[in-house]
């Protein structure tokens, strides 16, 4: 089996279906600003804790990566291996505007897998330009539809017949919120937990709603800002927060950067970014390349995004955890310590 990588810039290969199978010895890239980023004696950020959410206590060593995207409706697949387990949890993982590389995502794709959930990548749009962002949700839901059916055949790992969970970056976290109102017209499962990192849509208005107050009662829902964020505005990610009164479990959570050690915490709109080549799929544009530039992998992943992400499956699925995504509790708003003890500047959070 082949796989281009030498691609002109800002060019898209094309590709047939294909299988990758991803080892625990996969290069996973962090830090490619760090020299940039570092103070000479600041000190050193918190490791990845070696349990709980968030934590290295993976049940699997190897992710499957199946490429079915080369339609704008389609997916990537990401499934757990060594052991392969006969079924597994859904997460629905929604990337940002262009971010069509889920090595942009790489590190948190592959942590989910290897904590043993299937990960449904849509694709969603063709490239940074030519589809509608009308187009956006049903493209999503067609590929989430038909990954799942696609899961039920051949040598795949089952999905389990529970509840669905969404995680969005930007774009996709607009995508997301949306489809978690309007998933009966779509035909997909109800999400009924909800990670929204950075949620918006910039000057475009597809796949964005006036209000949010028909989202589910049982839905569970996180929305988390970053205070330096250029990109996309607050107000759209209040409207969500504010509107969507039916949720009664919803947070609204901000990350402030610290400088206090090193590498030092940036609070930027890709904040959730976490690049791992593994995963690269060849496609490239300036969103991608600018991946290399801000995917960094530090605690901001392992205490934030991962442990919120990990927290909202096990609370959405088991009633666990829940104390770790949502109610202004220490676990939920601490991002760690410095080597030196002191505490990360941890989130600020807001409660209906």
């Amino acid at each position: 089996m082949s796989f281009k990588r030498g691609i002109n810039k800002f060019e898209f290969p094309r590709m047939g279906p294909w299988t990758r199978r991803m080892m625990l010895s996969s290069v996973l890239v962090v830090g490619i600003l760090g020299v940039s980023n570092r103070k000479a004696d600041g000190p050193a950020a918190s490791a990845q804790p070696l349990s709980g959410p968030g934590g290295s206590n993976y049940a699997h060593a190897e992710v499957i990566m199946q490429d079915s995207a080369q339609k704008t409706d389609g997916y990537w697949l990401f499934e757990p291996a060594n052991p392969r387990p006969d079924s597994a949890h859904v997460v629905v993982f929604m990337h940002g505007y262009a971010a069509l590389n889920p090595m942009a995502y790489g590190g948190w794709i592959r942590h989910l897998v290897r904590k043993g959930n299937i990960v449904i990548f849509p694709r969603y749009q063709h490239d940074m330009w030519t589809t509608p962002t009308e187009h956006f949700a049903q493209n999503a839901a067609k590929g989430i539809r038909d990954a799942l059916e696609d899961l039920q055949t051949g040598d795949h790992v089952r999905p389990i017949d529970g509840p669905l969970v969404m995680i969005g970056h930007s774009y996709g976290g607009a995508i997301s919120a949306y489809l978690g109102v309007k998933y009966k017209k779509y035909g997909i499962p109800q999400p009924k937990g909800l990670l929204l990192c950075a949620p918006g849509t910039g000057p475009m208005n597809g796949a964005k709603l006036d209000d949010y107050r028909q989202m589910p009662t049982d839905t569970k829902l996180l929305i988390v800002n970053s205070n330096d964020d250029h990109v996309v505005k607050e107000s759209f990610q209040r409207t969500i927060f504010n509107t969507a009164v039916n949720t009664t479990t919803r947070n609204f959570l901000k990350l402030n950067a610290d400088d206090h050690g090193s590498p030092a915490i940036k609070a930027h709109h890709n904040a959730c970014y976490s690049l791992d080549e593994a995963f690269d799929n060849g496609m490239r544009n300036p969103t991608i390349y600018r991946s290399y530039m801000v995917g960094v992998t530090n605690q901001v992943d392992y205490y934030g995004f991962w442990k919120w992400g990990d927290a909202l499956l096990d609370c959405v699925r088991a009633g666990e955890n829940c104390d770790f995504v949502f109610g202004g509790t220490e676990q939920q708003k601490s991002l760690g310590t410095w080597a030196d003890g002191k505490k990360v500047k941890e989130m600020e959070v807001w409660v209906p």
